[in-house]
């Protein structure tokens, strides 16, 4: 574009300069620039091209072949034809004006369409999750439903097992099952809770450390080959917050150590940290990390890793869809989630709220 800027004024420094009318083709690089360069290179050709406009004013061949009469002209010492230096400066500023204004008016005319077109994309990508996330819950329900019968039979056969279990080995093990059964129990009975129950004003608070303890309560006694530690801190100073016990962010954290613990090597810290503005909650393994090619699309749902149930320590096999579910619910909490891998090892996790939006007043 500068190149076209410089060939349009060498051609108009050969045919009368800056009193030629079709100076004004030094506006269509411009205009061409502001419509599609970043600003600063847009700046550059501006500069350029009214440098060039005022040097048309000097620099610049006569019109050739003009009548003396026609704009009250005087000579040159050549003899050639000349409009008065007044004129030329008028000119060549009428036209730096011009290639500023077109400019301008182009600029936030871009400027304009790319924000109406990123609010569109971003709508689409929030309907199109939510689509998603309403399909699941859709799913979720009709689980809920079909898992109830199947899970009262596995309860019923295990405490057959558990009364006729020929040594405690057995014995142990349809203990297992009942526990085991007895917890699913508990969590189709969440997903079927309604929402607007009637609140306990005492249950629904909690610290931030009973939060933390509460999430990594069953991984710790279950987990065998991992650690599972918690740890708060906080800012010098700074009360401790009570926050509302919102069971997205237990369920979304449950999750993530529970995914936590299918890579780790041998430790998971889950940690929890507040100041006077933000309180901030991160599960952090010593791990792998996140493999490049699942990082770049961490968030999305059926993107996974996970073993299947037979290789994973927890026995559940991997959909993809347990990080798109938490993460999902997080934000609908306000919490910003990010997630990278650490150093020197591992993944970390981490949702950040401000203070305000889960502190109970």
């Amino acid at each position: 574009m500068a190149f076209d800027v410089a060939q349009i004024s060498c051609l108009m420094a050969l045919i009368g300069g800056s009193g030629n009318p079709f100076v004004l083709g030094l506006a269509a690089p411009v205009t061409l620039a502001a419509a599609s360069l970043p600003l600063r290179p847009l700046l550059i050709i501006t500069g350029f091209a009214a440098l060039c406009a005022i040097l048309l004013a000097f620099v610049a061949l006569p019109f050739p072949n003009v009548p003396l009469d026609l704009f009250n002209l005087n000579r040159a010492g050549s003899g050639d034809p000349m409009l008065t230096l007044e004129y030329r400066l008028t000119a060549s500023t009428a036209v730096v004006a011009g290639i500023v204004l077109v400019a301008g008016i182009v600029r936030q005319s871009v400027v304009e369409a790319a924000r109406m077109a990123l609010a569109l994309d971003v709508t689409r990508s929030v309907l199109a999750r939510e689509q998603k996330l309403s399909a699941l819950g859709t799913l979720a329900a009709a689980a809920a439903h079909e898992l109830g019968t199947p899970l009262a039979t596995i309860s019923i056969v295990a405490k057959e097992l558990a009364r006729e279990a020929p040594n405690a080995a057995v014995r142990e093990d349809a203990d297992l099952l009942m526990a085991q059964a007895e917890r699913c129990r508990d969590i189709l009975k969440r997903l079927a809770a309604m929402p607007d129950e009637a609140a306990d004003e005492v249950h629904d608070r909690l610290s931030l450390r009973q939060l933390v303890q509460e999430v990594i309560e069953h991984h710790a006694s279950t987990s065998r080959q991992v650690r599972v530690e918690a740890i708060v801190t906080g800012a010098k100073g700074v009360a401790a917050p009570s926050i509302r016990r919102l069971p997205e962010i237990t369920h979304a954290f449950n999750s993530f150590v529970e995914n936590a613990v299918d890579f780790a090597r041998s430790e998971i810290l889950v940690s929890a940290r507040f100041d006077a503005d933000f309180i901030t909650i991160e599960v952090r393994d010593d791990g792998p990390g996140f493999a490049p090619e699942i990082l770049a699309k961490l968030g999305e749902p059926y993107i996974t890793s996970r073993p299947d149930a037979e290789g994973s320590r927890t026995g559940h096999p991997g959909m993809g869809l347990g990080f798109f579910i938490s993460k999902t619910l997080l934000e609908r909490t306000g919490a910003v989630v990010t997630y990278n891998n650490a150093r020197p090892r591992g993944a970390l996790v981490s949702a950040r709220w401000k203070r305000a939006d889960l502190e109970v007043a």
